[in-house]
């Protein structure tokens, strides 16, 4: 079952890069005690992920954080490696963290992985935004489709804050 507005997070651990190399995040790190946007890709760097979905969320950062919120982050099923380039090569460092969940733990966790092994991606994660604030989800917004970047864009997440 999905995850639903008014569900508190599952207790999982992403990988980030820190000056030191790669280093673990707990859910509870990430988000407790704090406001904090989530959005979801199925893979850095692919198309409707790259050009569509991240640079939204990067151009409204501030107009964002001006609702209140503490962070902004994505999550995807990449390495942290493949996640830390992204957010270099996006223009997107300062403003948006980045959750490596490279197993899908987090994905599956909350309901919302996806297979696209025919694809040629293997499993990963269903493409969502959502606020949660404590831990718990108070606005969720999933994609009806992978190749979209509307329902769970940050046009339309600014209109849940």
């Amino acid at each position: 079952m999905a995850i639903k507005v008014g569900d508190r997070l599952p207790n999982t651990t992403f990988m980030t890069m820190s000056a030191d190399g790669p280093k673990p995040a707990t859910t509870d790190e990430v988000f407790k005690g704090k406001k904090v946007v989530l959005f979801a890709v199925p893979g850095a760097f692919t198309p409707t992920c790259d050009r569509n979905h991240l640079p939204g969320f990067v151009q409204n950062a501030d107009a964002i954080k001006s609702k209140g919120v503490d962070t902004i982050a994505v999550t995807g099923v990449n390495d942290v490696f493949v996640m830390n380039a992204w957010k270099k090569s996006s223009g997107a460092e300062g403003k948006v963290e980045f959750l490596a969940d490279g197993g899908a733990a987090f994905a599956k966790a909350l309901g919302l992985s996806i297979d696209l092994t025919e694809r040629g991606l293997g499993v990963r994660s269903q493409r969502y935004s959502m606020v949660v604030e404590d831990g718990v989800v108070t606005s969720f917004n999933l994609e009806e489709s992978p190749g979209k970047a509307e329902a769970s864009g940050a046009e339309n997440l600014l209109k849940n804050l």
